[in-house]
């Protein structure tokens, strides 16, 4: 493929507003927020586990569950589903819901600052501040009284730490003063030597956390002030590192391990052993690893101007600069998973890893009714398969809470969580009646772990990973789904579709997860033969299911099990297509197909950031790439901030995941077992290439097109197995290779 131009993010003025104008840097459990501002720096801070409430919090907690038995009260509202048809959120959340203790949020680190004295007040035509997604680096360059100074930050993955130097090309010009400070006032900060040391513990729960920071200098000296910071003065160049933990552990029911204090001493120490240059470099080589696996190639030409400006005069049309943005926003997702979501840490919430504040925008939770698992939709197919350790072990840690909320909430086995959950396995209810119910989250955060066995192959993953929490997700539906009185089928009930319209008996959505998570458990216990017995349930259970499918009174897929669909709903969450994506129930030119696209016809081009981003997904699967890109647009047009975070708003990472998981879908799908050559290809990219997308079955893809169409494709297998594929490259429309693991495969137009 032609050279493609570095990824970059690149601007001419300091960062005035943090969620608009920041630039993120993460290794997964740490991040920051570099603003580029210069007379004092300031990097916001994040450790991923700083987290109020929980065990300990000062209003107590329940983690969700009833806080008294409520005999009857699922099956009266049941029964009352069956005899009237529907009931108003809030009637049904008067009846199952609670008031939310002790659910906590997740807390800023605090901010980082480096005055430099000195420094010009306001930036003039030398400033320049960027991001290189390539090489995961954040830097700062200005010339000043005719010394050029820069600036440079990163957040190393291998070395848990945060690091930044700052140097300039005379030397003895280098002096700052690093300080630390937090919107709590929890801590305690002292300076000795060159260390800068922060403890606390939250005043809320009494999580313990620590910061440590070191400041090496190549000439100059560092000195320790008594207020707790560290100023190095005439250096020629100076760095500096950062780690940070708390006690926090992923274990039900107390969530705490050991104090940070010798973790964190040690990340911080093994890296001031060694120079700037090895952490720098272990630090590049470590992403690189991860993010030069996939090149995109739409014929972007990045124009020598600011990225703000590149996202304020772009329109979706033919332009050059409008394919640099489009392509730049593909992999800027690609960048964020890498920076959010390492091994060793929590899962990417839904501001990823980075948040500025005490009370974030809905606690920068875990809102499992589509938003943490669409975090993940890109992993597989854009070959990050290593960010997704964090969500697994995440969800196998919600089991055993999960557990006591179905004994509990709903007297049967297996496990379960609901609307959203947090680092301390809430798993129960609240009281919001539009989003405080969702039972079937359970089952659709196991669909992912699933797809990686589909991509990889792994039978080991499955069995000991997947298929366990598959399993007991499944047991909890075997013992929960109800004889609909209506028609005989089997429903979920109490079901609402998210996050608006009535409580009913077999939603669309809840249905067709119910009936993607047996599916997937049946597949599974085939491959690993679990017994014939429970293999049966599951073939029973799907036999009889509604399967959330039906078309209704003017051509639309419904979204209820009623013909209740109003063509002016115009509502952000487009739940009755979950079987088309991320499902695989309904088939591009089915009747199925047809409805939801007349079901997306009618909630139209709008909604929210991350809306737009399912949306383009929708539109992938149905094979129409025009509209996909229009979805992309649409969100980059209105949906997106300078920094190019996604906003709800406010700033949601979601979209910004589900628009990289939409742009794989354009060019590769793989859900139905047959790897479709640019499925969904759209008019505005004539030419181009891929190279590195993964598909179902262990492969690996790189695509060439022109004209519009496929002009080669290169297919490597990680498995011995039959592949079929279909494109444009063969005149019968499709090709079958009996394909060997470690093999490449080349295919070009027959005749």
């Amino acid at each position: 493929m032609a050279d493609v131009p570095n990824p970059v993010l690149s601007y001419r003025a300091p960062a005035a507003d943090w969620e608009r104008e920041s630039l993120p840097i993460g290794g997964g459990a740490l991040g920051a927020s570099v603003h580029g501002t210069l007379a004092s720096e300031l990097l916001t801070l994040n450790e991923k586990t700083l987290w109020t409430g929980g065990p300990g919090s000062a209003g107590g907690y329940d983690f969700g569950n009833w806080t008294a038995p409520r005999p009857g009260v699922l099956t009266g509202v049941q029964e009352r589903l069956d005899s009237e048809g529907g009931l108003g959120p809030e009637a049904v959340a008067a009846e199952l819901g609670q008031p939310r203790r002790g659910y906590g949020a997740y807390q800023v680190l605090g901010e980082l600052h480096l005055d430099v004295p000195g420094a010009p007040a306001a930036p003039d035509a030398s400033y320049r501040r960027g991001l290189d997604l390539r090489t995961a680096l954040a830097s700062v360059a200005y010339t000043h009284e005719g010394v050029a100074h820069t600036r440079e930050f990163f957040v190393s993955h291998p070395g848990s730490v945060i690091a930044g130097r700052l140097a300039a090309d005379r030397p003895g010009q280098v002096t700052f003063t690093l300080r630390y400070t937090s919107p709590r006032n929890d801590f305690t900060a002292s300076a000795d030597g060159d260390r800068i040391t922060v403890r606390g513990a939250l005043q809320d729960n009494g999580l313990r956390f620590e910061a440590q920071i070191r400041v090496r200098a190549t000439g100059g000296n560092v000195t320790a002030g008594a207020d707790g910071s560290l100023t190095v003065t005439a250096a020629d160049n100076a760095w500096f590192l950062l780690a940070a933990g708390t006690d926090y552990a992923d274990t039900y029911p107390a969530y705490r391990g050991e104090d940070p204090h010798a973790t964190v001493t040690a990340a911080v120490d093994a890296a001031a052993a060694t120079s700037y240059e090895s952490v720098r470099d272990t630090h590049v080589n470590d992403h690189r690893t991860l993010f030069d696996r996939v090149a995109l190639d739409i014929g972007q030409q990045l124009p020598d101007v600011p990225t703000d400006q590149l996202l304020s005069g772009y329109t979706g049309g033919t332009a050059p600069a409008d394919r640099a943005l489009e392509a730049l926003f593909f992999q800027y997702g690609r960048y964020l998973l890498i920076a959010s979501s390492r091994a060793g840490s929590l899962p990417a919430n839904l501001q990823g890893v980075w948040n500025n504040s005490t009370t974030p925008p809905w606690s920068a939770d875990y809102h499992s009714n589509i938003n943490l698992q669409m975090n993940y939709w890109l992993a597989e197919a854009t070959n990050l398969a290593e960010t997704t350790a964090p969500y697994d072990r995440y969800v196998e840690a919600m089991r055993e809470p999960g557990r006591r909320t179905a004994r509990e909430m709903f007297g049967t086995e297996g496990w379960v969580v609901h609307n959203e959950t947090n680092p301390y396995g809430f798993t129960g209810v609240h009281d919001w009646a539009t989003s405080f119910w969702f039972p079937e989250a359970a089952g659709w955060l196991t669909q992912q772990m699933y797809e990686h066995y589909r991509f990889s192959g792994s039978t080991d993953y499955l069995r000991t990973t997947a298929y366990p929490a598959m399993k007991e997700a499944a047991e909890f539906w075997l013992a929960n789904l109800r004889t609909d009185p209506r028609d005989g089928l089997l429903v979920v009930t109490p079901s609402y579709s998210p996050e608006h319209g009535d409580f009913t008996a077999g939603a669309a959505m809840s249905q067709q997860i119910v009936h993607d998570l047996l599916t997937n458990t049946l597949e599974a216990a085939g491959t690993l033969g679990d017994s014939a017995a429970f293999r049966g349930r599951l073939e029973t259970a799907l036999d009889h299911l509604d399967p959330g499918l039906r078309i209704g009174s003017w051509g639309q897929l419904q979204e209820w099990k009623t013909d209740r669909d109003d063509q002016a709903d115009d509502h952000r969450h487009v739940s009755h297509l979950f079987g088309l994506h991320p499902g695989r129930q309904i088939e591009a030119g089915s009747n199925w197909a047809e409805a939801a696209k007349v079901s997306l016809g009618a909630r139209g081009d709008g909604g929210t950031g991350w809306s737009k981003a399912w949306k383009i997904n929708f539109w992938a699967r149905l094979r129409d790439g025009s509209h996909a890109h229009k979805m992309l647009s649409e969100q980059l047009k209105s949906s997106t901030l300078p920094n190019l975070w996604d906003t709800h708003p406010p700033f949601q990472i979601d979209g910004n995941f589900g628009a990289t998981s939409g742009v794989a879908e354009m060019l590769l799908q793989s859900q139905h077992d047959v790897v479709e050559i640019l499925p969904a290809l759209p008019a505005a990219w004539p030419a181009g290439s891929v190279r590195g997308l993964r598909a179902r079955g262990g492969f690996t893809v790189d695509i060439e097109w022109a004209g519009g169409q496929a002009r080669r494709a290169a297919i490597t297998a990680s498995r011995t197995r039959e592949l079929t594929v279909r494109s444009t490259l063969f005149a019968s429309g499709e090709k079958v290779i009996r394909a060997q693991a470690g093999e490449s495969y080349t295919l070009t137009p027959e005749g």
